[in-house]
């Protein structure tokens, strides 16, 4: 079981590394082709069916640049399809959500103070808000709304904010960040898989049948395009989200998710407006500073406390284990100076990543991750600064390894 966990701790970090390559992948893809899509002018004398050109200079070399809004005359002998990407990051992501939050149900997924449930409907729970989200969203699209980009906008940003708030209802406050986080990337990715390139490849099967294509393709793809633009940066907190505390696990964190859409949209706006060479909407970097500073005083708002928790069914197993008076001695001794609800360590406001190690039901939850960063590994404390011994270090193995058997 303990060589296991060490396992499970390198796929995890492998899971993750992917996610992040795939990501920049798609991510950069999609910034650069928005950027010249805005950047694009018109001249006299351009090739039929061409909507517009820029000249770009990159890596020692000029590049010359024209899109079609259909398709040219005739189809060229080599075509790429940028999306992969967008499927690669999906998957990737979807499998990480798996190794972290599906097989660590009970430390990350489910909090019994939210929302009492079993592990298995725990998943059921999120694979559902994950497919209703994108169910939901692609109806709104389809509806009349749709035909306003404002309009529809506007109700889409409505029904995040309460999917927000119904998440942190449901979930942990860091699995609520990031169902949000996968509910907003499952949209852009099936945007892509189920809308975009089936509308381009209907528009290339016209064209080399030699029909007509029908424009609506186009302009049902290019509002899809609009959105997964302004929903990216929305997307990049959120996923990044349950490294910081103060974000997911504050009383109005839901708000928090919320405004964090809005700032999205005001960086992205600000980048859309310059590429399109139409201005220097600086105002959006204040704006979005001062939403950042709301945040920041939303996450010290005090949550009531509501009494100390009593420790899950299944970390009853290291309450119990004859070594936990012992274990507990040494990380009150060498840990809760930090993970605790006031620590009291100089310079230390609050517990990092909010793991709290002040009480024996936070002690047994975190169980697996005192295992492996301060008995299997020397990552904790951090430089060593509390002089934990190797003698403490093996008593921390030998206890969760005992329990685990």
């Amino acid at each position: 079981m303990m060589d296991f966990a060490i396992f499970w701790d390198w796929l995890s970090f492998a899971v993750r590394w992917l996610h992040v390559v795939t990501g920049i992948a798609w991510i950069g893809s999609s910034f650069y082709f928005v950027a010249l899509d805005l950047g694009l002018r018109q001249r006299p004398g351009m090739p039929a069916g061409a909507f517009g050109e820029e000249w770009q200079v990159h890596g020692g070399g000029f590049y010359h640049i024209q899109k079609y809004l259909v398709a040219p005359a005739e189809m060229p002998e080599h075509l790429t399809w940028f999306k992969w990407e967008s499927y690669a990051t999906w998957l990737s992501g979807f499998a990480m959500l798996c190794v972290v939050y599906y097989a660590g149900a009970d430390l990350f997924l489910i909090d019994p103070n939210v929302l009492a449930m079993s592990v298995p409907v725990g998943i059921l729970l999120s694979l559902a808000t994950i497919g209703v989200g994108w169910v939901v969203y692609d109806l709104l699209c389809r509806s009349p709304l749709g035909k306003s980009d404002t309009g529809l906008m506007l109700v889409l940003y409505a029904v995040l904010v309460f999917i927000a708030w119904g998440l942190t209802h449901l979930f942990t406050g860091r699995a609520a960040f990031l169902h949000l986080g996968a509910i907003t990337a499952t949209i852009m990715s099936a945007n892509v898989f189920m809308v975009i390139i089936p509308n381009q490849k209907i528009v290339v099967a016209d064209l080399i049948a030699g029909r007509k294509p029908d424009p609506k393709y186009g302009k049902i793809a290019k509002q899809r395009s609009l959105h997964n633009n302004y929903l990216t940066l929305p997307v990049l907190f959120l996923m990044l989200s349950n490294h910081y505390p103060l974000a997911f696990g504050t009383e109005f964190n839901w708000v928090i998710a919320s405004l964090v859409f809005i700032i999205g949209v005001l960086i992205r706006h600000y980048f859309n407006t310059m590429h399109a060479r139409k201005g220097n909407p600086t105002w959006t970097w204040l704006a979005a500073a001062v939403l950042f500073v709301v945040i920041m005083w939303l996450s010290t708002v005090p949550k009531v406390l509501t009494g100390e928790a009593k420790a899950s069914s299944a970390a009853q197993i290291y309450v119990a284990s004859a070594h936990f008076p012992a274990v507990r001695d040494t990380v009150l001794g060498r840990c809760s100076m930090c993970h605790a609800q006031e620590p009291s360590y100089e310079g230390i406001y609050h517990a990092p990543k909010g793991v709290m190690l002040d009480t024996d039901a936070d002690i047994a939850e975190q169980a697996r991750e005192i295992y492996l960063q301060a008995g299997r590994s020397h990552a904790m404390p951090p430089a060593n600064v509390t002089q934990i011994t190797d003698k403490e270090r093996a008593l921390l193995v030998a206890w969760f390894e005992e329990a685990e058997k």
